[in-house]
């Protein structure tokens, strides 16, 4: 017999309640290793729950700490670039890892921001379900508001592990940018940047 779409049932899994005092995120990593097949009592996975929920809110409970430190800036015209800034991320569709190296440069306007806020902005917006494309949008525009530039550019490149463990099974690097004020047109600051980043060429 043939069910049509509206008479096909629905697959439910059965949800383990929660233990009281047991933190669900351990709850989950249990249920999710019985449903694979393993045995969450064996001697090498008893602390694995523990461990995953440990990570996962290690990973996207990142504190950037302070990111609006600037100095004052006597000269202006100039160009910053911080290249390889690293970050792990999440994608959003599979919930597996991907790296993006990160190319950022800005024109300050009257401040410059402390150097190792570029990173901790990276960070905080890479510790979360993300796509490559919003993560290099979210950086410029927190380097903007904190800056008061117009003029931003981030480009990342990243591998991401839905496609070298999954799927295709290829390992593919993936290039994305985000180009604000003077970036935006295929000149000379934009050419800088992105010969610096080594991504690719207007």
């Amino acid at each position: 017999m043939t069910l049509s779409s509206a008479e096909t049932p629905t697959l439910e899994i059965p949800q383990e309640p929660a233990e009281a005092g047991k933190d669900p995120l351990e709850t989950l990593a249990r249920q999710l290793l019985t449903e694979i097949g393993e045995d969450p009592e064996r001697s090498g996975l008893q602390d694995t729950p523990a461990r995953f929920a440990r990570w996962w809110r290690e990973f996207t409970q990142y504190d950037a700490g302070q990111v609006e430190t600037v100095f004052p800036l006597h000269t202006v015209g100039q160009l910053v670039t911080v290249s390889d800034i690293n970050v792990w991320s999440l994608c959003e569709h599979h919930l597996l890892p991907f790296s993006c190296s990160l190319t950022i440069a800005y024109r300050p306007a009257a401040h410059v921001l402390g150097l190792s806020k570029f990173a901790r902005i990276a960070h905080r917006h890479a510790h979360r379900l993300q796509i490559q494309e919003r993560l290099v949008h979210d950086i410029a525009a927190e380097i903007s508001a904190v800056t008061g530039s117009p003029d931003v550019a981030v480009i990342g490149k990243g591998e991401h592990l839905c496609m070298t463990m999954r799927g295709i099974r290829t390992p593919a690097l993936m290039t994305s940018s985000a180009f604000t004020g003077i970036f935006e047109d295929f000149g000379p600051a934009r050419d800088e940047v992105v010969g610096l980043a080594g991504a690719y060429r207007s």
